[in-house]
């Protein structure tokens, strides 16, 4: 009879570990599926940002006698950063560092663009500038809202694959730390501003 009970509870105690672990697992599987799913509406705010470029590129090089310089950066900047791929799950806080530094190369010759934009009144007079700027500020507010859920559905993930016991089956199972956007250097500082 003891032996009964004893088996009975040791076979209660494993199903009750393998439920647990599978419970555990399946909980990993969705936070890192969330964590994808946040980085992939990063890449969607960035690549809207860069679809609305050439459209505007188009409409200043249209109204106004630009400056070429600044227009083949903005153009520049956009390349390069499209050519930058990454796999989150695999992701290096380096790798994520370059996918950053080359998008705001964007953010910087867009930047750079609107400030001389003001020089030209027929192109401050544009609807189609006007609401293509509108856009941008809009795309550039998604940019941060989505890098921001991204942070947080990787914080998610990270600290539920490190908290013991989750951290054995996380080991077993391959599931690794996902990095997250950082600040930019000096991005604590106030920029110059200087008035010609």
């Amino acid at each position: 009879m003891n032996k009964l009970i004893s088996s009975v509870v040791l076979i209660l105690v494993g199903l009750m570990l393998l439920f647990g672990g599978c419970s555990t697992y399946n909980g990993m599987v969705n936070s890192d599926e969330d964590v994808d799913n946040a980085w992939s509406k990063v890449q969607s705010a960035y690549q809207r940002r860069a679809d609305l470029i050439p459209n505007l590129v188009s409409t200043v090089k249209g109204v106004a006698n630009f400056e070429k310089s600044t227009l083949t950066a903005v153009i520049e900047a956009r390349a390069k950063a499209s050519s930058i791929t990454i796999d989150p799950s695999t992701a290096t806080p380096e790798q994520l560092a370059a996918f950053q530094q080359a998008q705001s190369g964007i953010s910087q010759t867009l930047g750079r663009l609107m400030v001389i934009s003001e020089q030209y009144p027929e192109l401050k007079a544009n609807q189609s500038f006007l609401e293509l700027q509108s856009q941008l500020e809009g795309t550039e507010n998604r940019i941060k809202v989505a890098r921001d859920n991204y942070n947080d559905a990787a914080t998610n993930f990270n600290k539920k694959i490190r908290r013991f016991p989750a951290s054995l089956i996380a080991g077993m199972s391959g599931f690794q730390q996902r990095s997250q956007f950082q600040a930019e250097q000096n991005a604590q500082d106030a920029p110059d501003v200087k008035f010609d």
